[in-house]
């Protein structure tokens, strides 16, 4: 992979020009993309800005963020040729801090359930995640050290943990999800994919000009495990990657613990889905109306099936999703980080499904800061991560910890 922090540094010291980074980028597309289709369409002869603490940092954009130079279809064909006016805020500021946008990502459709045709760069026989597949596998084959990506389930870090990269998953709106298609209000939450835990704390820090977002490692984190029974049991490779990190974790001197989630946070886990559901009704209101035979099936069929839910459902999920975050930051007061599954295993073999995000609705209907980080390859060559969960607003302290954690599974593979 393209490690966005050794570019930055070869840039820093004059041993490589943004042009030649740029052109690193632009060539491991050049030689991948035939076999992943990890984008919808390419930037014609992107040039690389010479200033900026991303300069010379190639980024992807998922296919429903709005660009103003190269077209936004949403993954859907409601929208195919869809030139938007202006750049969304997320695109501006990446711009602003120097990064040259080499394209758009694959989306499934309205960052929905319909895949794409994207393969997993670790595997082309299995499917790189969704939402936002083309973003995760682009990073994951070596093509872009940075991409932009989406979560309103599990859409940042379900890919993240199939494509074996890492990946954040901010506080809610710590990026701007303006300009960004909707698909919740209250869930839509626009995220990074890069290499490392490293390269993903310097683009979040030079996006949002918080230098402290890129921090060091936490020394001795105490972590609290996660195994959230009320979403299922795990398969065998989800198992063992948590596993693996908790015992990984404990040999590099953290203090790990099982933590049981209160009543009120597994109810919030059930609720999720009448949250998105709702407003997903209102914000694709249109398209359903309007455009309803030429709709993707799959999300389509989602808002059929969902169309029982009531107001006063909707004002009952609020409740208990306030009360949920409550009780969340009362636990994070007695241990610094969560630790729990990115998904629930192995990326799925083939491409008709993306996966299933019951392990990541519940921190994202929580707000809270996620990571991903790669943490056990299974039979096949298939990557498993585990996600470093912090209070909402504390995303120094999650990518603190993911940085602690990281070092602690490479050790472990190393001994």
């Amino acid at each position: 992979m393209i490690s966005l922090a050794d570019q930055k540094c070869r840039i820093e010291q004059g041993a490589l020009t943004p042009d030649a980074a740029l052109a690193e980028s632009l060539a491991a597309i050049d030689k991948h993309e035939g076999e992943i289709k990890a984008f919808v369409c390419r930037a014609k002869n992107p040039k690389a800005q010479q200033k900026g603490p991303l300069a010379g940092i190639a980024v992807g954009i998922k296919d429903i963020i709005d660009t103003a130079d190269l077209p936004t279809e949403m993954g859907a064909a409601i929208y195919r040729g869809h030139q938007p006016l202006a750049d969304a805020p997320i695109v501006m500021l990446l711009k602003q801090a120097g990064a040259t946008v080499a394209g758009k990502t694959t989306t499934t459709a309205f960052a929905a359930n319909d895949p794409t045709p994207t393969h997993n760069p670790r595997n082309l026989g299995h499917t790189p995640g969704g939402s936002s597949s083309g973003s995760a596998a682009a990073v994951g084959a070596g093509m872009l050290p940075l991409a932009v990506g989406t979560q309103t389930g599990g859409s940042v870090i379900r890919p993240a943990s199939f494509c074996g990269v890492a990946a954040i998953k901010p506080s809610y709106r710590l990026l701007p999800p303006v300009g960004v298609k909707c698909f919740s209000w209250t869930l839509d939450t626009v995220g990074l994919f890069a290499a490392g835990v490293e390269d993903v704390a310097i683009a979040l820090a030079a996006i949002t000009g918080r230098s402290e977002l890129n921090a060091s490692e936490m020394k001795s984190p105490r972590i609290g495990v996660v195994t959230q029974d009320f979403a299922g049991a795990p398969e065998a490779g989800g198992a063992e990657a948590l596993q693996h990190a908790a015992r990984a974790a404990a040999k590099a001197g953290a203090s790990v613990r099982e933590l049981k989630m209160p009543d009120i946070v597994a109810e919030a886990w059930r609720i999720h889905n009448v949250v998105q559901q709702v407003e997903a009704h209102q914000a694709f209101a249109w398209e359903y109306r309007e455009k309803y035979d030429i709709m993707p099936p799959l999300l389509r069929k989602r808002l059929d099936d969902s169309r029982h839910y009531t107001a006063a459902d909707y004002d009952a999920a609020r409740i208990v999703t306030l009360k949920a975050r409550a009780a969340l930051s009362e636990i994070l007061k007695d241990v610094d980080v969560l630790l729990a599954l990115s998904a629930p295993g192995v990326p799925p073999a083939g491409l008709d499904s993306t996966g299933d995000p019951r392990y990541n609705q519940l921190w994202t209907l929580m707000g809270s800061p996620c990571v991903n980080v790669p943490a056990y390859v299974a039979e096949g060559n298939l990557p498993v991560g585990v996600q470093i969960i912090a209070d909402f607003g504390d995303d120094a302290k999650a990518i603190a910890a993911a940085r602690f954690m990281e070092r602690a599974l490479k050790s472990q593979l190393q001994e």
